[in-house]
This record gives C-alpha cells, sequence and structure tokens, in this order.
C-alpha cells in the first residue's frame, strides 16, 4: 500500500521523535503538528500507517507506536523472542499528581516484552494520580524508567525533589528547571535555588495492569 504525504510526514515525525526522546508521540502531538482539528484524523492515518506495514501498534500501551519499516509497505514484524523478555523490579510508586515518597521495596517482577519500551528500561515504577494524563499516563499504571543522570528539556523524566519523587515534563531554561504536568488542574514544580534536586531515569513507555 502506497503512503500519502501525509502519512509519509506522520511516519518520519515518529521515527524523529523516537530517536529524539527515546517514545513517539502522541496522537494529540500528530494532530496538532499536521493542523488536524482533532486526534480522529491522526487515528484515522495511525491505522493506515499500521495496515501499510509501517508501524506497529501495541495494545493497551501508551504512545504504543513501533516504526516497523520507515518506507511503509513490508509486513510487521513477529513479536519479540523469548530471550528479548525483560525482568523487571516494580522499585515502588511515584507521583503523577503532587511528589510522594518512593516506597523501594523491590520485591515484586514483571516480565515483559521488550518492544514495549525504548530505551530499556532498567525498573518500574507505578503511578499514582492523574497530572500527566494528557500524556496517556494514568492512576495504577506502570512506568518504565531507564537509569539516568542526563535527561534534556522536553523529555518526560522521574526526578527526585528532596526526598520526594515525581514524573513530570522537564523544561530547562537558562534561570530555572520545571517539572511540567500535563493535566492543567495541577500546577508546575518550579526547583528553587538550594533543593535537592536530581533526574533519577528517562520515561520510556508503560504497561497498563487490567483493573
Amino acid at each position: 500500500m502506497d503512503l500519502t504525504d501525509t502519512q509519509q510526514a506522520i511516519l518520519a515525525l515518529i521515527a524523529e521523535r523516537i530517536e529524539r526522546d527515546g517514545v513517539p508521540p502522541s496522537q494529540t502531538e500528530i494532530a496538532h503538528a499536521c493542523g488536524f482539528k482533532g486526534v480522529r484524523a491522526a487515528q484515522y492515518h495511525l491505522e493506515a500507517l499500521e495496515q501499510a506495514g509501517a508501524i506497529q501498534r501495541i495494545p493497551g500501551v501508551a504512545r504504543g507506536i513501533r516504526v516497523v519499516h520507515p518506507g511503509g509497505g513490508s509486513k510487521p514484524q513477529p513479536p519479540a523472542a523469548n530471550d528479548d523478555a525483560l525482568r523487571l523490579p516494580v522499585l515502588g510508586r511515584v507521583a503523577a499528581g503532587v511528589p510522594i515518597g518512593a516506597d523501594v521495596g523491590g520485591d515484586s517482577y514483571v516480565l515483559l516484552d521488550r518492544v514495549f519500551f525504548s530505551p530499556a528500561p532498567d525498573y518500574l515504577l507505578k503511578v499514582k494520580g492523574d497530572s500527566m494524563r494528557d500524556e496517556g499516563i494514568f492512576d495504577g499504571d506502570l512506568i518504565g524508567v531507564h537509569r539516568t543522570r542526563d535527561a534534556r528539556s522536553g523529555q518526560i523524566v522521574v526526578a527526585r525533589v528532596d526526598d520526594e519523587v515525581t514524573v513530570k515534563l522537564l523544561k530547562i531554561s537558562h534561570d530555572r528547571i520545571r517539572l511540567l504536568p500535563r493535566n492543567p488542574d495541577y500546577a508546575p514544580i518550579d526547583v528553587q535555588p538550594g533543593q535537592d534536586f536530581a533526574i533519577e531515569g528517562l520515561y520510556c513507555g508503560l504497561v497498563r495492569p487490567n483493573r
């Protein structure tokens, strides 16, 4: 199946965002980038890209889009083999509302396919709250975290402010660091001079337990 110019542009956008940020764009971001009035048009083109074999969408996974073939026209790759499975510890909870202390138990493990995430996570955290709902991250989700101290402005991070841990959108300017929610009901967190602040890791995908 040949791709339209719009579908080629969406495919290029998805590939670029995965390369730059480690996660594909949301349907809302695709709609905005293409000038669509709503997400229905974005959904239509994503379905067409999947039918063409250009992408693979993972059911039940927020931003669950995998580029199969940049030019389209190929069959989707088969599911990852067993040796691609990840055994990930669930270390505790992270706030997607107001920051809460992380419960680092580590007694629970989940076996997941590597294709769910980019880059590969080191552990999972359970989300509490709905401040990241517009990113498709909801209360009770298990988010994958790639352990790193480095992050760029515009990436979703797990950050520690003093003794509290939260998942937010990182914004860095010349004079301040902000942790932004993706829900207008919540206020940004401005990191103050003298606060103990650290990036604990990058958000790299999620799984949604049946509930």
